[in-house]
């Protein structure tokens, strides 16, 4: 039953049914949530010579970059239409900002933004010999043996198929899970913000974003002071989450908005370290930018999950590998990862696809 599989499984068979039946008209809603990194190759590269109407909405610049011919951009109730890839129509935007061209009135973003944190010396989150399985039987180690350290100057890229144990580490790394055999260690001083698929989930529905600020944290966890409605307010609107949203009950935000909330969240405990699993999930183009940027600026650690190439690209100077039961730093960066997945897959042209 699907029901019982992985989302990036569930994801996998849906894409199996639309593309099995050749359609005409293939319609694609965030076809790249849950998958690795590998699979979103491979459906690049097969809708890359898909001869049929496609139409795509997704979150993914490289994805759009590499299938898209034509752009529609929904703003303000309107259908605005450019010919080109996701790349073009940024030139396009920039010609726009210029007065090149026409400009089409811009909706209003939000800066994500990390509060700056002490930074602790290493060794910070060493790894010393640990082997872990789910089951504590040591003939079923997902993971054998593993050195390796992350530090407040790391920025980490995990990548591998899905069940390699990218989020299995991340669990680690943050003391859910205990390591079979070895050990696992922290700093002191270590704090760690986390954001992974099932974040969300923690939020209560039924209160307000402001209600549910003020009943969990009566205090701020970084100045263990009481902040007023006013302070809450500036606080939660610096996320996005301003005027009548912080009012509105949780349930009625939009899944990018609740993300948001949980990023406001992350950043009450003002962390030395990020380990975000999948944190584009949910959240529009533009704001990916703005986390990307967020990220870079940020002076502390982090290691990464995710699907979108653009946003390693931008964040992360090591990539580790996670298969076969060990890590290992690949050498290069995420494009050459990628091309070395195409290469691995023998795509460039996908049979039957005529």
């Amino acid at each position: 039953m699907t029901k019982d599989m992985s989302g990036g499984w569930r994801m996998r068979v849906a894409l199996a049914r639309a593309l099995f039946a050749a359609p005409s008209l293939l319609l694609l809603d965030e076809p790249t949530n849950h998958l690795d990194l590998e699979a979103c190759v491979w459906l690049e590269e097969y809708l890359k010579t898909y001869n049929k109407c496609l139409v795509v909405v997704s979150h993914s610049q490289d994805f759009l970059n590499g299938v898209t011919t034509h752009t529609i951009w929904i703003t303000q109730g309107k259908l605005h239409y450019y010919t080109g890839n996701y790349d073009t129509f940024v030139k396009t935007d920039k010609m726009e900002a210029d007065g090149l061209t026409q400009p089409v009135k811009r909706e209003r973003t939000f800066a994500f933004q990390f509060p700056s944190c002490e930074k602790v010396p290493p060794p910070v989150l060493p790894f010393e010999n640990v082997d872990f399985s789910y089951s504590g039987d040591t003939k079923n180690l997902l993971y054998k043996n593993l050195n390796l350290g992350v530090d407040c100057d790391s920025r980490i890229a995990l990548v591998g198929p899905n069940g390699a144990g990218k989020s299995t580490l991340l669990k680690l790394m943050l003391g859910d899970l205990t390591p079979t055999a070895g050990t696992v260690s922290r700093h002191a001083h270590l704090v760690i913000g986390r954001y992974h698929q099932h974040s969300v989930d923690q939020l209560e529905p039924e209160k307000t974003v402001l209600e549910f600020f003020k009943s969990n944290y009566p205090n701020d966890p970084a100045t263990g002071f009481k902040k007023d409605d006013d302070e809450w307010r500036g606080f939660i609107g610096r996320y996005g989450i301003s005027g009548k949203l912080q009012t509105s009950k949780i349930a009625h935000l939009s899944d990018g908005q609740k993300s948001r909330v949980v990023f406001a969240m992350i950043c009450l405990r003002t962390p030395n370290m990020l380990l975000l699993d999948e944190p584009t999930n949910h959240l529009d183009i533009e704001a990916i930018d703005s986390l990307a940027e967020a990220i870079k600026k940020f002076n502390g650690g982090l290691v990464l999950v995710s699907h979108d190439f653009r946003l390693i690209d931008q964040v992360a100077d090591q990539i580790w590998i996670c298969e076969g039961g060990k890590v290992t730093v690949w050498k290069d960066d995420i494009r050459a990862y990628k091309k070395m997945l195409a290469k691995k897959m023998g795509l460039g042209g996908v049979p039957g696809n005529k």
